[in-house]
């Protein structure tokens, strides 16, 4: 009898460690919103966006690992106004034309029960690369009502120095602390 049990117990371990396999999920650039956020000389908190962010999500919430692979295109850059777009294009501020991406690409993923909590990892922006790490500050996983697809979203947030990415023209006039905000949603392909 003690080996029939143990068999059943090791039956039981192997088939949920088989079941809770990691997931992979590719971020749906239509409803994905990096923005950051900075004061415009005091009088003002200015957001902005990109509008093309595309990367991937692997996440196992039964061993509570995770990843995540993000590539923001900075040229498209929107703060609702063409000249300004381009400003911020410049090599003072983004230098898009040496600099066509922002990266993030995770070190670890740690959760909060089933769901992620903060992701650590290497955010690359002008080539210079820094440690963040984002909290995550909203997280929900179920299908698709409408694609019929394994989806996840989440909102996640962290702040960073402008100037520490040779970003830091005007600075602290117009603040050097950079809020970073993400809006993800993602598919299984």
């Amino acid at each position: 009898m003690k080996r029939t049990a143990l068999a059943a117990i090791l039956t039981a371990a192997f088939a949920s460690a088989a079941i809770a396999a990691p997931e992979t999920y590719e971020i749906d650039p239509t409803h994905t919103a990096p923005r950051f956020e900075y004061s415009h000389f005091g009088y003002s908190t200015q957001v902005h966006r990109f509008d093309k962010t595309s990367g991937t999500v692997t996440i196992d919430t039964a061993a509570k690992t995770g990843s995540v692979n993000v590539t923001i295109d900075t040229t498209s850059v929107n703060t609702g106004y063409d000249t300004f777009d381009e400003h911020i294009q410049d090599k003072d501020f983004f230098d898009t034309a040496t600099y066509p991406t922002i990266t993030f690409k995770s070190t670890k993923v740690t959760f909060d029960g089933d769901k992620p909590a903060t992701v650590e990892g290497d955010l690359t922006i002008k080539g210079v690369t820094k440690p963040v790490t984002l909290t995550v500050t909203s997280f929900h996983a179920m299908p698709h009502p409408i694609k019929k697809v394994p989806a996840i979203g989440a909102n996640a947030t962290t702040t960073i120095k402008r100037s520490e990415f040779n970003a830091g023209k005007y600075a602290p006039y117009v603040s050097d602390e950079v809020t970073l905000s993400i809006a993800m949603e993602a598919f299984k392909p």
